[in-house]
Order: C-alpha cells, then structure tokens, then sequence
C-alpha cells in the first residue's frame, strides 16, 4: 500500500508501516530525526491528491485545540477575553495559531484518501465547534496497552479504519509508586526546547500496532 504518515519527524510510525513492505512517506516542517530519504519536508496538504491508500497524521499543531489549551483561548462562555495569556503571546497569536489547526485538521479529515487516521487529545468546545459533522468521538488508547510502560492518553479519530486493539497490556502500577511516576515520564517532562518531541513521540508499540491492525484492514479491502 501507499501510505503517507504526516506530521512526523521521529520516523516511529513510518518504520514501523516500512518493516511489513508497505510504500510509505512521512512528511513534516522539519526534517526526519534519522535522515530519511523516505522523509518529505513540506506542508502535508500539498501532497494529499497524490493517490495514497492511507494517511495518518501523527501530531498536527493541537495546543490551541485540545481542552488543556482552552484557557489561552477564552475565559467563561465562548471566545470572551482570556483571564491570562503566555507570557509574550496576544490574543491575535493565539487565535491564528487556532485556525491553523482547524484548517490543518479539517483539510486532513476531508482529504480524498479512503483511509484516515488523525492523532489528537479531544477537543475543547471551541474546536468542536468548528470541526465537520461526520467526525466521530476520538479512540482514546493508552502505550501500556500495547506493551509500553508507560501512560499517555491519545486519541484517533479514524475514518475507513477500525478501533485499535489491546495487543499486550500490562498491570498498571500502583499510584504513587516509583514505578507509576516513571510511567508518567511524558507528562512530568521538564520544561525545555525539547520538550514537544518528548510528548508527542509515539511509542513503538502504538505504532505496531497501527501498522498491524489497520495496514491489514486495508491490504483485505484493496485485495
């Protein structure tokens, strides 16, 4: 298959669709952390009429979007003026940084590709607002159902591909443990220029799961 993954520079997802012989590109701003050549750096929705089987976007720009993020955006009621802003940061940044995320996501969800999979927390209410009416509620999975130690909500909103299954999930430890605050790495990251690759790279069983469960559902549907 065809498969573009987007919004990715660590490679996780397109090495993990690469291992079982598919066609696939990752494509982003910036270059690809292992030097690709199966990396393409651009705007993903320049290369979406190019005949893929399937495309996921890994980690479109989603801190305007997402329900933590809401508060930079209005305080109570909807599009009233935030009690506080970042430092540095006006309305008029955030608000553009906003419709760049709703137009990337929407341009992406409507993309004329049969299969779909965006990565993305849910939603906060302006957001929803905006978004089309045929978009489903996230699957919301966790890495230590596939075999990470590890705890990092993330949800996929999925068009032509099914729900991902548990392939390995591990006992969770018990809250308050060392063991539990290790799984919480990702969410305990120091603040840091790094710190956005930290949190938004995807775990490798995650990705093999993806590649398994939805690179067979749509190699029986195109066979």
């Amino acid at each position: 298959m065809k498969i573009l993954i987007a919004c990715e520079t660590s490679g996780v997802m397109r090495r993990a669709f690469e291992r079982r012989g598919h066609d696939v590109w990752s494509c982003d701003l910036l270059p690809a952390e292992d030097g690709s050549n199966r990396h393409i750096r651009g705007d993903v929705r320049d290369l979406l009429d190019d005949g893929w089987d399937l495309l996921a976007v890994m980690h479109p720009p989603c801190t305007r979007l997402c329900r933590s993020g809401r508060r930079w955006m209005s305080g109570p009621g909807k599009w009233t003026p935030p009690k506080k802003l970042p430092k540095g940061r006006t309305v008029q940044d955030l608000r553009a940084e906003f419709e760049e995320g709703v137009s990337l996501f929407i341009d992406c969800w409507r993309a004329p590709i049969e299969r779909v999979a965006i990565e993305n927390p849910e939603m906060n209410d302006l957001a929803q607002d905006r978004m089309p009416p045929d978009l489903p509620s996230p699957q919301i999975v966790q890495p230590f159902w596939f075999g990470e130690p590890a705890y990092k909500a993330t949800g996929f909103y999925l068009r032509g591909l099914p729900q991902l299954t548990e392939t390995n999930r591990l006992k969770e430890p018990e809250k308050g443990s060392a063991e539990w605050k290790a799984w919480n790495a990702v969410h305990r990251a120091p603040p840091g220029p790094d710190r956005w690759k930290i949190r938004s790279r995807t775990f490798e069983g995650v990705a093999d799961a993806c590649a398994d469960q939805w690179g067979a559902t749509a190699l029986e549907e195109v066979a």
